[in-house]
């Protein structure tokens, strides 16, 4: 993960309240937080800051180094992998246990590790618990911290111990973040964690063919061309009556802020079942939020092809996301790596031509020349006229058109305006806002 800022990992068993801890140091509910062991399955990442330095704190799912299953296996690998990307690491034990096997398991894969290590003693809302706090010293970490993770309490003193134990501030630290955060998004199951893994080179994210593997929505930051990206996996939407109470209904709802904290979305599709509702359904609240899109039709090497194949199959998507007709298409497989390699590139020139901006004088040209072409509706005998537009943002490009009578403004020839403005400057994969003001606010502008 290339990033200027340290990174700090939160581990230890399952169940002794990291991801609360998280959300708490953090500052938001952003970990997936419920009462059953092992719910927090990938890494998750976020920034804190405290007495002037900013660091990455990121959770992970609880130590088993006993694992009985391929899914536990797989959440350990990932927090050992959290545990080599660390700068410090942040052990979460429990008081009202005390210290159990495992924590003496995992305190010995820290200092073979060779961090440096927080460590912090969690529940302990009784502050006459100084007996039971001795105890954490036999795991040879040094001092214990005693933390309430659900109240705050403790969490200061915590904070100025792991500030203490961070390297030396670099001179980016702290630098605003230019990032350009690409989102994976799409059903469960149609591929999206191994598609990032081939987009990586690396195993970063969980991968199982069992549906909803992903649960939270994890942030890779790299550097790609030169330019910082955040590539953020998502769990698998699915229609809101199908989604179950719980560790689901939070994940469902992380995968749409995902989308709503994005510049570019990269929408999946499974080729080999085609365009379903839900999909539509997804599609639907990217273009309300506003996002910058690419559809990719994933599992392409299980389409069996001929040569008009992809030009057929392009047709079909294009027909059910038609209210998405300016979005690039491009068929890919995360199995075979076939054309993955043209996503970043493609997700940077879509985020790049989303902020161009058209001068005044260019948009009033493609006005009059669109007026000229296909004259304004009339309604109830009185006739739309066009003053003037210009651009007041991007990313979205969003125009602001003056006109006698906002009421006049018939969604068809909405539709043409934007057409026509689009054949001036395509902005593909972008939406394009056109807001619509009466005469009386031109004169008052």
């Amino acid at each position: 993960m290339a990033s200027s800022k340290p990174l700090v990992a939160i581990v230890g068993r399952p169940n002794v309240g990291k991801s609360t801890l998280f959300n708490r140091l953090v500052g938001s509910r952003k970990a997936i937080v419920e009462d059953e062991p092992g719910t927090t399955r990938d890494r998750l990442y976020d920034d804190v800051e405290w007495n002037g330095r900013t660091f990455m704190l990121v959770d992970t799912g609880g130590l088993d180094l006993n694992p009985g299953d391929e899914i536990t296996a797989k959440v350990r690998a990932q927090a050992e992998l959290a545990i080599d990307e660390a700068d410090v690491v942040l052990l979460v034990t429990d008081i009202t246990t005390g210290i159990a096997g495992p924590d003496y398991e995992i305190a010995e894969l820290l200092r073979r590790a060779q961090k440096p290590v927080v460590l912090a003693v969690n529940k302990a809302d009784n502050l006459n618990r100084e007996l039971a706090l001795a105890e954490f010293y036999a795991l040879g970490l040094g001092q214990p911290y005693p933390i309430a993770a659900n109240s705050g309490r403790g969490s200061g003193d915590l904070l100025d111990a792991v500030v203490a134990a961070l390297p030396p501030a670099g001179k980016d630290e702290g630098a605003e973040d230019q990032a350009v955060h690409i989102a994976l998004v799409g059903r469960t199951n149609v591929g999206k964690s191994s598609l990032l893994n081939q987009m990586l080179g690396e195993e970063r994210v969980i991968v199982s063919p069992v549906a909803g593997t992903t649960r939270d929505a994890i942030d890779t930051r790299i550097r790609y061309e030169g330019r910082e990206l955040v590539l953020i996996d998502t769990a698998g939407i699915r229609r809101r009556g199908r989604v179950e109470p719980g560790v689901e209904r939070y994940s469902v709802l992380r995968a749409m802020r995902a989308i709503n904290r994005s510049d570019v979305v990269l929408l999946m599709i499974d080729a080999s079942q085609g365009v379903r509702a839900q999909d539509t359904h997804i599609a639907g609240h990217v273009l309300e939020s506003a996002k910058s899109v690419i559809v990719l039709v994933n599992k392409w090497d299980l389409v069996i092809k001929d040569t008009h194949t992809m030009v057929k199959y392009e047709q079909h998507v294009r027909e059910e996301l038609k209210f998405m007709d300016y979005v690039p298409i491009l068929f890919v497989s995360a199995l075979t790596g076939q054309r993955v390699p043209r996503i970043l590139p493609l997700a940077l020139e879509v985020w790049e031509k989303a902020g161009h901006r058209l001068t005044t004088a260019e948009i009033n040209h493609i006005l009059r020349d669109a007026t000229a072409r296909h004259s304004p509706p009339t309604k109830w005998g009185r006739k739309l006229r066009l003053y003037y537009g210009t651009q007041v943002a991007v990313r979205p490009p969003t125009i602001v058109l003056f006109v006698n009578d906002v009421e006049l403004v018939h969604f068809a020839y909405r539709r043409y305006l934007e057409n026509r403005i689009r054949d001036h400057c395509p902005y593909p994969g972008s939406p394009l806002r056109l807001i619509f003001r009466g005469h009386d606010e031109a004169r008052d502008g």
